[in-house]
């Protein structure tokens, strides 16, 4: 690879990294190729864009981020497979029913919204973490709670009030 392949794919791999919330780097390596077709496959139909990258021109691409990844350039070490996605936990979902198959992915690590995670052992918090529509629906139920309370309560004392009514007009 060239000099000016290289600053190509490093500037493509910081537009990448500067455009998407979620990122997670995992090793893929020992999967044969059928299953590595079948992460392909389930990436695709996930939202989430998988790519594989030399550690040394990502390494430079995060130097070159307006994002600070911490730690994260440090697990640059060994096969690394890039995840980006859109939703926090779309990838560690995907990994962790992948992984019902075979023991591949392993997540290295993680960036999502200017957090980082660091370990494999770190897999199931990134599974629970809501995605932004969740966050959203929960406070939207949230708020609608007290107000259906209210209509229950006024639909019920209603009833009641004419009930009564009813039973004072036939006694007269």
């Amino acid at each position: 690879m060239t000099r000016e392949e290289k600053a190509t794919v490093i500037k493509d791999l910081t537009a990448q990294l500067a455009g998407s919330p979620a990122i997670y780097l995992a090793d893929i390596s020992g999967l044969d190729a059928g299953a590595t077709s079948d992460l392909r496959r389930a990436c695709f139909k996930a939202n989430v864009k998988l790519a594989v990258v030399k550690n040394t021109l990502l390494a430079k691409a995060m130097e070159a981020s307006d994002r600070e990844f911490g730690d994260l350039p440090e697990v640059l070490k060994g096969n690394t497979s890039l995840m980006f996605s859109e939703t926090g936990n779309g990838p560690a979902k995907l990994i962790k029913t992948f992984r019902k198959k075979s023991n591949r992915p392993l997540l290295k690590g993680a960036y999502i919204e200017e957090a980082v995670y660091i370990g494999d052992d770190k897999l199931d918090a990134l599974v629970s973490i809501k995605s932004k529509e969740e966050v959203i629906a929960d406070i939207v139920a949230l708020l609608q709670s007290p107000a259906k309370n209210v209509i229950s309560g006024l639909k019920s004392g209603g009833g009641k009030l004419a009930g009564i009514l009813k039973t004072l007009s036939e006694k007269e």
